[in-house]
Formats: C-alpha cells, structure tokens, sequence
C-alpha cells in the first residue's frame, strides 16, 4: 500500500521509490533541482533522504558493487 512521504506535494513514496530508481539522485539538494517532488517544507526531509539512500543502495547493488 502506497503512503504519503511529502504531504506538501502529496508526494507517495512509491512514486519517489520509482523516480529516484530512474535518476542518479545521490542528495536532497539535487532532488530539489531536478524534480518538483521538493519544495524545502523540511517535514519530510529525513524520510526523502532515506528513499535517495536506499535508491543509491539499488543502484549500487544492481551494478555489483555492493
């Protein structure tokens, strides 16, 4: 079941889980650049950051470095 992960932007986490897996996002500040996903509201910060981890962990393991 998908959950809200910005209620500003009424963000879900799978569709941030789908942009950050389609987009080398390695911080908040390049999220914020590229995408509309972030407007600096700072209540989702620590759950954003989390996502963009976990994506960074996927890419790495996809590319067998982890």
């Amino acid at each position: 079941m998908a959950e809200v992960i910005c209620l500003c932007n009424e963000v879900l986490d799978v569709d941030l889980r789908e942009y950050l897996d389609g987009h080398p996002i390695d911080s908040i500040e390049e999220l914020r650049d590229q995408a509309s996903i972030c407007n600096k509201c700072m209540q989702c910060q620590e759950l954003v950051e989390g996502e963009i981890y976990l994506a960074r962990v996927r890419r790495q393991r996809a590319a067998g470095q982890f």
